[in-house]
């Protein structure tokens, strides 16, 4: 079967500020294609689409039905709340990411787990969520001490900015654990980030019960059907950023998120590669973190 994605209305404005075209974004997917195929292959997809740019109204869209092309893969899942079935579509190949992108979809945001393990994500979530009185530094004196947690354990974990305000640490797990266990975990880690700064993090989730400048450190995003922009993924922000791998010695003051952006991360993976890439290994060992955390918070 042909695929060949219709590719409509090229010279439309979606960045209007940058005058960035959604011809433009088209243009970043299929370039950038090798290295964020891999973190949507084989994982349902929520499309959020943008069909008339960033300062328009956005709307979420799970359910493809009978609207895509008969070579589009889809993964059908029982919707909780109605029970109906809802045809979640598949992104493996730079075909159906340049549909989507057709579609306005200027974030791509997978599943943290594949179809064929739909329980066992991949990998865990710290999503680092800053008020709007935090500064940038602020993100990254969180991160820093996720990952002074990790070295003290022996866990390996990969950060890349969200392409907004904030920063994702993510741990890979490898379909090990089910989601229930993975959030557990996340949790665990989540509250010795706010011991170690109790003045700078949360776990209060609502912005209006927080203090002013507290950062949420969110591990509810490991949940199944949560999703986040992927690496790679474009974002409707202004500046056309982009959710952006970091190495982490990369991960300090004065980074800032509009460092990264669709006119140039095709130039930075032709030179880093693809520094996300661990993040689809063997994972960790639960139980002998877990045994060094708590020697860590006994300590």
């Amino acid at each position: 079967m042909k695929k060949e994605a219709e590719l409509t209305h090229l010279d439309k404005v979606y960045w209007p500020e940058e005058q960035i075209t959604k011809g433009e974004l088209l243009e970043y997917y299929a370039n950038i294609a090798p290295y964020i195929l891999p973190y949507l292959k084989n994982r349902p997809l929520s499309m959020r689409r943008n069909p008339n740019g960033i300062t328009e109204p956005s709307f979420f869209q799970k359910d493809v039905g009978d609207s895509a092309p008969d070579w589009v893969k889809t993964f059908a899942i029982e919707a909780e709340s109605t029970g109906k079935m809802v045809h979640y579509m598949v992104c493996n190949d730079v075909q159906t990411l340049l549909y989507a992108a057709n579609l306005g979809c200027i974030e791509m945001n997978p599943w943290n787990s594949t179809i064929s393990k739909l329980d066992y994500p991949d990998y865990i979530v710290m999503d680092i969520d800053p008020s709007d009185k935090n500064t940038f530094d602020d993100v990254v004196d969180v991160a820093l001490v996720i990952k002074e947690i990790m070295d003290q354990t022996g866990i390996e974990g990969f950060c890349k900015t969200s392409g907004s305000s904030g920063l994702h640490v993510y741990i890979p797990f490898h379909k090990k654990y089910t989601f229930d266990e993975s959030r557990d975990f996340a949790e665990i880690l989540a509250r010795m980030v706010t011991e170690r700064l109790p003045k700078l993090t949360t776990l209060e989730r609502s912005l209006s019960k927080r203090k002013k400048n507290q950062i949420y450190v969110d591990f509810l995003q490991n949940r199944i059907a949560q999703t986040l922009a992927c690496a790679y993924s474009a974002r409707p922000k202004p500046g056309a950023t982009v959710s952006a791998p970091l190495e982490w010695k990369e991960v300090k003051h004065g980074l800032r998120p509009t460092d990264f952006t669709i006119k140039n991360m095709a130039d930075r993976v032709k030179q880093k590669g693809d520094l996300f890439k661990g993040v689809l290994g063997k994972g960790m060992d639960m139980q002998k973190v877990l045994a060094k955390l708590e020697s860590l918070s006994e300590g």
